[in-house]
């Protein structure tokens, strides 16, 4: 029984290192951008690792692609700062024009229909070359990460009582 614990922990680590190898230009290209983001990435890396628990094939398949995706995925981001394509940057919409809320309306569709433009990509890449019990996995991990990364900043950020 202990052999099989033993053995477990070598099998994470040996997961954990790969997915580290492959996304650390990620990491490294990400450093501008805060401490945080730094720290999210990092805790959503291990957190896929575990979740996923992937085979070295399976995952020598996996991050490469992973990697690409959230590359793009931020490119996309820097494009909807950059166009300003949000309502959350304007603050009177009375000031604006019928045709300025009309072309940030459509833009913001615009972008979405991009967005899921993107993910529909990935998933196909992703269901060419893993099982689809592994996507399942993935998409579940995803969203409970979203929880769980909320959960704990939202405890972190309350006062500790005394």
């Amino acid at each position: 029984m202990k052999s099989l614990r033993i053995y477990k922990k070598q099998y994470q680590m040996k997961q954990l290192l790969i997915a580290f190898l492959f996304i650390l230009p990620i990491m490294v290209s990400a450093q501008g951008y805060g401490d945080r983001k730094n720290e999210i990435e990092s805790y959503k890396i291990a957190y896929l690792t575990q979740k996923l628990d992937l085979s070295a094939e399976e995952a020598k398949v996996f991050w490469p692609i992973y990697t690409d995706w959230q590359r793009e995925q931020v490119e996309l981001r820097k494009e909807r700062v950059q166009k300003n394509i949000s309502f959350r940057k304007i603050t009177e919409i009375e000031e604006l024009s019928d045709n300025q809320i009309q072309a940030l309306i459509t833009n913001d569709f615009n972008m979405r229909q991009r967005e899921l433009n993107l993910d529909r990509k990935y998933y196909s890449k992703l269901r060419e070359n893993l099982p689809i019990k592994i996507l399942g996995k993935f998409y579940r991990a995803q969203e409970t990460f979203k929880k769980e990364l909320l959960s704990k900043y939202r405890n972190t950020s309350k006062p500790q009582p005394n």
